[in-house]
């Protein structure tokens, strides 16, 4: 990494990010100079899963002293961008594009304020994988370096067991509830 990378880590949820936002804050990742949590999730559903998770990122960057931003929960037109995929599996074409539609407004809000790099949590849930995410990543990232960090598993683990976070049972839109 180059000095004086500014990055946004994209968060689903306080559970999957805790770690990553550790390390951050910590100063753990070499070459990062400032970060901000980024919680655009259009994807959850139904409202109501979306605000707690929202507010458990919330509460945990604020425990941390971490900077966050919130991206407008505009579900109507997340489900427009996935249409036609909605029988996907999970880990099927549905997520991909999913994660290409909140890169993409990533990359746009780091143009617009200073960032040059994005990284993620989205594929340490059990229920993604992390070579579809880095995919999208690279491929919607556009002039954003995207740097696809190796967090600890172990440290997230750690502070899961530690913390008192709601958990959710399934990745976040309808198409992934669990039965």
């Amino acid at each position: 990494m180059e000095n004086k990378t500014k990055l946004i880590l994209m968060s689903c949820c306080a559970p999957c990010s805790a770690g990553a936002i550790q390390q951050l804050v910590d100063g753990e990742i070499p070459g990062i100079e400032d970060f901000i949590v980024m919680f655009f999730n259009p994807n959850i559903y139904p409202n109501s899963e979306y605000q707690k998770r929202l507010n458990e990122q919330i509460k945990y960057c604020e425990k941390l002293g971490a900077k966050y931003v919130v991206g407008d929960y505009d579900h109507d037109k997340w489900r427009e961008h996935v249409k036609g995929l909605e029988n996907e599996p999970e880990r099927g074409a549905r997520c991909g594009k999913c994660f290409a539609y909140r890169f993409c407004f990533a990359a746009q809000y780091a143009k617009e304020h200073g960032f040059n790099a994005i990284a993620s949590v989205f594929g340490v849930s059990r229920f993604k994988s992390q070579i579809q995410v880095d995919s999208a990543a690279k491929e919607s990232c556009s002039d954003i370096k995207y740097l696809p960090i190796k967090w600890d598993e172990n440290l997230r683990v750690k502070i899961n067991r530690e913390s008192n976070f709601y958990r959710q049972n399934y990745c976040g839109c309808e198409f992934s509830f669990r039965k």
